[in-house]
């Protein structure tokens, strides 16, 4: 077993069976096959198996099992041994499991060090080894968080003070109002600390002035007025801030108070124009079915779409069509979309037919248009009609057309062939031989000037 290896297949999921196709096996009542694969090197077996084994109170066999894997000094099987470990009360094994990943420098391994100590009493002994850290985006964050249990916040906050005063200019261009921070998200977490020390005014005013927000879909300063109840001071920052996440927030807090009129009418009043409309159509129409009104959800997208169709957004409509039982409109509305262009409709529009299609009894009409589709022989286009062909209960069809092509959804083939009990057949298939490409190498000269 090589550490390696093992990495490159569990983060490509290829040539191993992978987790959601293990629960499956589990689920469908194939413990023995999971757990024989889990001691032939399948590492998604394993880490399930020794869960199964835990929680049955088989505790020293579940160690067993993750026991050649973590001799590989693989660190995402060091700390599967130190969760099950910490999950069973053995805490202190935990911890000098994975103090020696965590003194080698890996990052997710000092982050997860570091929330271990603190999770057990030990948050000063996590913020020192964090605090070399400082200009890392990831291991400031988790500094933060240590220092609410450590009771450190003071000492948090000064050093991203000193970090946010060292920031410089990213370039040499006098006209450039940017700062370049070590680490990026330094005002940020900042802001996280003022406000957990009860300083939310110096929170906002960091948040006002320090750039971006926004972070994985949410901006920041819009929770943070949320929070405190400050709907003037929301609805006033929605109003102009894109990309349509402080009015998503706005909407949020308006609906949880029972004021489903007001976050409508927020939506809609941001989506004024197209713009604003194209980043607020899709969760105004998900508050408009939440609360039964589908017809109206569907308009939305239908008005919207009609001029500015976005794929994504026409497959929300049609899905909305398929769900409400009027596949047969999402169907001209789509026809309608391929006038626009002239009679042509690339995949993308095109596969959105297919369950409309299916929806109004027309199965074989949509299968037998998907190969006459300029792209009908492609990999893509056979997921699109097996999964017609599974929803309809001809699953051996389904298979069928996966097989023709074996290299591009052998992971979907092999959850078709274990739902018709052929497991041996689908495991063969899912650890077929693979190739690691080789790490892309520079050897020209390096520069610290633009263009990089």
């Amino acid at each position: 077993m090589d550490a390696d290896d093992l990495d490159y297949r569990a983060r490509t999921l290829t040539g191993c069976i992978p987790p959601d196709l293990v629960a499956r096996l589990l689920e469908l009542g194939h413990e023995r096959e999971v757990e024989f694969q889990a001691g032939r090197g399948e590492w998604f077996c394993a880490l399930e198996w020794a869960r199964v084994l835990g929680n049955r109170g088989r505790q020293e066999e579940a160690l067993e099992v993750l026991a050649p894997y973590v001799a590989t000094h693989w660190w995402p099987a060091a700390r599967a041994r130190a969760e099950l470990l910490e999950g069973w009360g053995r805490a202190e094994e935990a911890i000098a499991l994975s103090r020696p990943y965590a003194e080698a420098g890996d990052r997710p391994a000092l982050d997860f060090f570091a929330r271990l100590l603190a999770r057990h009493g030990r948050s000063g002994e996590a913020f020192t080894l964090l605090r070399a850290g400082i200009k890392d985006w990831f291991l400031a964050a988790c500094l933060v968080d240590v220092a609410g249990t450590a009771g450190m916040d003071g000492e948090a906050a000064a050093l991203l003070e000193a970090r946010v005063e060292a920031a410089v200019p990213p370039c040499a261009d006098p006209e450039c109002d940017r700062l370049r921070r070590e680490p990026s998200n330094a005002v940020g977490l900042l802001a996280t600390v003022r406000e957990r020390q009860g300083r939310t005014e110096e929170a906002i005013a960091l948040l006002r002035t320090g750039g971006i927000t926004l972070v994985n879909g949410r901006d920041q300063l819009a929770d943070l007025l949320a929070r405190h109840g400050r709907i003037t001071e929301l609805r006033a920052y929605a109003a102009s801030a894109y990309p349509g996440y402080a009015v998503r927030r706005l909407a949020e807090v308006l609906e949880e108070r029972g004021d489903v009129e007001g976050a409508i009418a927020a939506f809609r009043t941001f989506g004024a124009t197209p713009s604003g409309m194209g980043q607020v159509a899709e969760p105004l129409s998900g508050l408009l079915v939440r609360h039964g009104r589908s017809d109206e959800a569907i308009e939305v997208l239908r008005s919207f779409t009609e001029h500015h169709a976005e794929d994504w957004l026409v497959g929300t409509l049609c899905t909305l069509y398929a769900d409400h039982g009027r596949s047969r409109e999402g169907l001209a509305h789509l026809d309608a979309i391929k006038a626009r262009h002239g009679g042509k409709e690339d995949w993308d529009l095109f596969q959105m037919r297919l369950p409309l299609m299916a929806g109004c009894g027309l199965l074989d009409e949509a299968i037998e248009q998907t190969r006459n589709h300029p792209e009908g022989d492609t990999w893509y286009a056979a997921l699109a009609v097996s999964d017609l062909l599974d929803r309809a209960g001809r699953t051996e069809e389904a298979d069928a057309v996966l097989a023709r092509h074996p290299a591009d959804n052998s992971s979907l083939r092999a959850e078709r062939l274990i739902g018709l009990g052929r497991v041996q057949e689908a495991v063969r298939l899912l650890q077929q031989p693979v190739s690691r490409p080789p790490a892309p190498a520079w050897d020209g000269p390096c520069s610290a000037e633009p263009p990089f």
